[in-house]
């Protein structure tokens, strides 16, 4: 027979994967016990404190003691309440699980008790219980998670990739529950503070501003089930699936069955690559479905699966037949107003200190004028313009022009020795298609993709940029201000150092907006935030690839999106350039992802095909 705080431990390696686990639990006891605000504390990203408090009904002196056994619940009282469940929680594995991992302090009391109770927890075993004075409500802390499993401990990832798990859990709860306040505080910085609202003020306070006129109602009853909640409108379709949301009961689930559906009803309104944003609630009978087919209660099990694929498919393509293209005035109050510090916080003097010393609050003050360009002594605007295009010392330059700024070598010594060219500076190079360059080389000629082929030669460049020889910046004259969901900036907040590298010049600018002050020479003017947003979609979409670092994931992000698109014209010196370009690479005929750069074809090959 094992020792209890053996077993515990085991268990918790079901439930307690990581600290967005230990969050996702504890959110969802806060809700269950009818809390109207919880609030939620992490520090380290959940390594070294996770504390949710809320105003829930609490709890007394032995139910609050009951609550860390194995298998000790109120929400089950005989088998048949299995199969109705309503609920959210683990039903008695959650808090025996976190106690086993971490050390756990609780303070709760109920409406009706004079006092509270306080209780600490390691590993398993109780080190005080007494009363205290506390408000009505629950608040429990887990401190110091894995302390006693090293081994699980050092699996954690890095504290930026921990908090991205903590916030789409934090999200999933949030969203399920739109009428309750929720807030999350991170290392003593306020992430976000939602107020309780509808639906659709929840879903722009959680995943964006740009999602406030583009969301469509889906709304469907049935005898069998309702289906209401949000759809994107074609046009806010991603690369990557991040906003899509399915909940079952209030619960959320991931189900690639329904994803189909939804994929389905989109058919021909969006790319077969894109994928739409929703946030769909299910309410059916309990006993139709059955949520203990997964440890972390993320899938279950339907009892008529074709039923429900067939409801959830028609209500969205219901839902998208009558929706309105032309503008709409909407009067809710922009929720992302209420997370702003100028709402939220003072402006003290420190915080006023601290601006007036900012790059970006001198460039607007000094010498009295309504914008100053750091570094500005432009004598006219062609002098600006060749300094631009000009190499700073130490820079590598990413133009997409191709046209290199070092001595020109001839074209023939860049590729490899066994491919003999009969090239010169004067020869014409063909384009097909506007996507295909054709290159002659002795006895061969060479078909070779433009974007592959210069996704290759940006990657090599970024690649030495990492290394310590850093991409050019091209100051904005008009730095552009970019508007983020917290869970994005999240990421490019990661992202920061990386990008400084490759040439983006992004400054934090309030809690989820971001300052463009330059970017790579090869990003249009006007084009910054979009080059900006796609980067992270684009990363979003690697970041399924565990093999991949992040800063793999980095490079071949930004080499694919700086890299020239198909359909796009090139002059002869262009082309000449590109080709130079790819055969200096290390690895000239393969892109980052291992797509092949050209295709050869030989000249006895093609007698063959003509018969000769």
């Amino acid at each position: 027979m094992l020792p209890d705080n053996i077993a515990n431990q085991i268990a918790a390696g079901e439930v307690i994967q990581r600290p967005a686990s230990a969050v996702k639990e504890l959110l969802e006891n806060a809700v269950d016990a009818g809390a109207a605000e919880i609030r939620l504390y992490v520090n380290d990203a959940g390594k070294s404190l996770i504390q949710v408090t809320d105003n829930g009904s609490g709890m007394s002196e032995t139910d609050a003691r009951m609550a860390f056994e194995r298998h000790a619940t109120s929400k089950i009282r005989n088998i048949d309440d299995l199969f109705h469940i309503r609920t959210m929680g683990f039903r008695g594995e959650a808090l025996a699980s976190i106690a086993a991992v971490s050390q756990v302090e609780i303070r709760t009391k109920r409406a009706e008790d004079s006092t509270g109770i306080l209780i600490e927890i390691e590993n398993s075993a109780v080190l005080r219980q007494e009363p205290v004075a506390t408000s009505d409500g629950t608040s429990i802390s887990m401190k110091n998670l894995f302390f006693n499993v090293p081994a699980r401990r050092n699996f954690l990832k890095s504290n930026a990739s921990e908090m991205r798990h903590i916030v789409e859990e934090f999200i999933r709860v949030a969203l399920a529950f739109p009428h309750v306040f929720f807030s999350l505080t991170s290392n003593g910085q306020q992430t976000f503070h939602l107020e309780a609202g509808s639906l659709k003020q929840r879903i722009v306070q959680l995943l964006g501003n740009q999602y406030n006129s583009r969301l469509v109602a889906v709304k469907e009853d049935t005898d069998y089930l309702n289906i209401h909640g949000f759809v994107g409108k074609p046009e806010t379709a991603k690369r990557t699936r991040g906003d899509q949301y399915f909940f079952v009961n209030n619960r959320f689930i991931k189900s690639p069955y329904l994803n189909h559906a939804l994929q389905h009803a989109y058919h021909d309104m969006i790319p077969s690559d894109s994928f739409p944003m929703y946030v769909l609630f299910i309410d059916l009978d309990p006993t139709q479905i059955d949520v203990n087919v997964h440890p972390t209660k993320q899938e279950i099990k339907f009892e008529d699966e074709k039923i429900v694929y067939a409801f959830v498919q028609a209500a969205v393509k219901h839902a998208l037949a009558q929706f309105s293209i032309t503008p709409t005035l909407d009067f809710n109050l922009d929720a992302s107003i209420q997370q702003l510090d100028s709402v939220q916080n003072p402006f003290t003097d420190e915080k006023k200190s601290s601006t007036q010393s900012s790059s970006i609050y001198k460039t607007f003050s000094e010498a009295n004028q309504a914008h100053k360009i750091e570094g500005s002594s432009f004598r006219n605007w062609s002098d600006m313009n060749e300094e631009t295009k000009g190499r700073e010392a130490g820079f590598v330059s990413l133009s997409r022009n191709f046209i290199s700024f070092e001595a020109q070598q001839p074209l023939q010594s860049k590729f490899p020795s066994e491919k003999k060219l009969f090239l010169s500076e004067h020869t014409v190079l063909s384009q097909i298609f506007q996507t295909y360059i054709l290159v002659p080389i002795e006895q061969s000629f060479l078909l070779v993709h433009q974007q592959s082929a210069h996704e290759r030669v940006i990657y090599e460049r970024l690649s030495a940029a990492m290394e310590g020889k850093p991409v050019a910046t091209q100051q904005s004259l008009f730095p552009a201000t970019l508007e983020l969901s917290p869970a994005d900036a999240l990421i490019l907040q990661e992202l920061l150092p990386e990008l400084q590298n490759m040439g983006y010049a992004v400054e934090p600018f309030g809690k989820s907006s971001f300052v463009i002050q330059g970017t790579p020479a090869d990003v249009d003017t006007g084009d910054e935030k979009r080059s900006i947003e796609k980067i992270l979609e684009h990363y979003k979409h690697f970041s399924s690839e565990l093999r991949l670092s992040k800063r793999e994931m980095l490079l071949r992000t930004v080499s694919w999106q700086q890299s020239i698109r198909p359909n796009t014209a090139l002059s002869n010196k262009e082309m000449q350039q590109l080709i130079e370009d790819l055969f200096a690479c290390a690895q000239p005929n393969t892109t980052p992802s291992g797509r092949p750069t050209y295709l050869e074809f030989k000249k006895d090959q093609l007698e063959k095909m003509f018969g000769r």
